[in-house]
């Protein structure tokens, strides 16, 4: 038994959620998201809460309802409250700057890097040393985060280079003399 599928999600109120064959779509005030489910697990809503349930009790169907849970809950946590990443930039010169629906980085090479920005993504610049991407749909402001902080990954000897703000960077030491 699955101590995460066991627990039902709730619907707060100004969200909307159904499910129609395997597809479960939620609507909120951050916008609207829906997910396809493994076809081992069914979801239903009832009484102002998701219930995911396996179809059989085969090993797949019990490893795929606490997942399907998890994953329904985000859905419903990112159209409420939404997901938000914070990049750090280290480095003499490195600095991000939004300029339209573009991203523009310089990173130390000898050109600028733009980063379109995408529709259903936000990405903020409070400093020219930090970049807040956010967005309701999780897995989608990660993956953009680690495409922005893939141009230029801290390295391990001065730390220059792009970090998410809770990242620590494992410094070596320099050559000896």
């Amino acid at each position: 038994m699955s101590r995460v599928g066991k627990k039902p999600v709730p619907i707060p109120s100004g969200v909307t959620a159904d499910v129609e064959g395997q597809t479960f779509k939620v609507k909120g005030p951050k916008g609207a998201l829906q997910l396809v489910l493994h076809g081992d697990v069914a979801a239903k809503v009832e009484a102002g809460e998701v219930k995911v349930d396996p179809r059989n009790d085969s090993k797949r169907a019990r490893a795929m309802w606490g997942t399907s849970r998890a994953l329904v809950a985000k859905l419903i946590a990112g159209v409420t409250k939404g997901f938000e990443k914070k990049l750090e930039i280290n480095g003499v010169g490195y600095r991000a700057a939004v300029q339209g629906n573009r991203l523009n980085l310089q990173l130390g090479y000898s050109h600028e890097i733009p980063y379109p920005i995408p529709g259903d993504v936000k990405i903020a610049c409070e400093r020219p040393t930090l970049i807040t991407v956010s967005g309701a749909d999780r897995q989608r402001v990660g993956q953009i985060a680690a495409e922005i902080r893939a141009y230029r990954p801290p390295e391990p000897y001065k730390g220059k280079g792009i970090k998410y703000s809770t990242e620590t960077v494992r410094r070596k030491a320099g050559k000896k003399k």
